[in-house]
């Protein structure tokens, strides 16, 4: 199997190591593209009434490798109930996984998670810990107010701590992924952009999204449906192109993001909706 993937994108020598930097960047530019697209946190009066505990979203990522588009991981999104003495919280978690014929070429086991107000979804702790090719980073933030406390060990580097200053609509990525299917697109402009801010890698990152009309697309087992079309752009290296980073929500009450495409300095690449339950 391994010489088999091996001569089918040919990976030897200098293209090898070219491929697998590839790999590593399309991992970290997941959940970026992600969490950009789901900024929409302008009205902080409006309350989730349909993120709910239980809900499994997974998706099949790909990259254009030797200009054919390869699945290569799987990312699972879900959400559950965490009760502690004093609150609880919802916790919303999404993992990034190479599939396992990818593992002896560079493994990639990544893990997103944040603890929110089940109610608005303002997050009280995000955690981020990844592991890749070997490569570990682990990350803590701690939101209080309009302060975030981070702490951040990298492998074989002392544990490092910062403490800066957020705007009172800023989250982190993962509470992002879902405050956005507690906005009413139907009152949005095709054209009409947003300016808004992310925090991500330990800084605020100003975003601009762009509504872009509908468009009916296969979402899974949802089967083919109406979605909302959205651009995203950044003032940042990770995005290429004019309207190139795309994404679709499926434009009924849950928003359920159905198809990402990305297209980043390495390449470009999507991630497809294949399975949504408990929404």
């Amino acid at each position: 199997m391994k010489s088999k993937i091996t001569s089918s994108v040919s990976l030897s020598g200098s293209s090898h190591e070219y491929q697998k930097n590839n790999i590593k960047n399309m991992s970290k530019r997941f959940l970026f593209v992600l969490s950009t697209v789901f900024l929409l946190n302008s009205a902080p009066s409006i309350y989730s009434q349909t993120i709910k505990p239980g809900e499994k979203l997974v998706f099949a990522g790909s990259y254009n490798m030797s200009g054919l588009m390869t699945q290569l991981a799987q990312v699972t999104m879900s959400t559950e109930t965490v009760a502690t003495a004093k609150n609880t919280y919802l916790h919303l978690n999404c993992e990034l996984s190479t599939y396992s014929k990818w593992d002896s070429f560079f493994k990639i086991r990544d893990i997103y998670e944040s603890y929110v107000n089940p109610l608005n979804l303002k997050p009280s702790l995000y955690k981020r810990s990844i592991d890749e090719g070997g490569y570990t980073k682990k990350e803590k933030y701690t939101f209080k107010g309009n302060t975030v406390n981070s702490t951040v060990k990298k492998r074989n580097k002392p544990e490092t701590q910062k403490t800066f200053t957020i705007g009172s609509s800023t989250q982190d990525v993962i509470s992002l992924l879902y405050k956005v299917r507690t906005m009413d697109f139907s009152k949005f402009k095709v054209g009409q952009t947003q300016s808004l801010i992310i925090v991500f890698d330990e800084k605020q990152i100003p975003v601009t999204l762009k509504y872009m009309g509908k468009e009916t697309i296969n979402c899974g087992n949802l089967g083919k449906k109406e979605c909302y079309k959205l651009s995203i752009g950044a003032k940042t290296d990770a995005l290429r192109g004019k309207d190139q980073n795309l994404i679709w929500l499926t434009a009924d009450a849950k928003k359920v993001p159905a198809l990402l495409k990305f297209s980043i300095p390495v390449g470009t690449g999507q991630l497809v909706l294949t399975s949504a339950t408990g929404i």
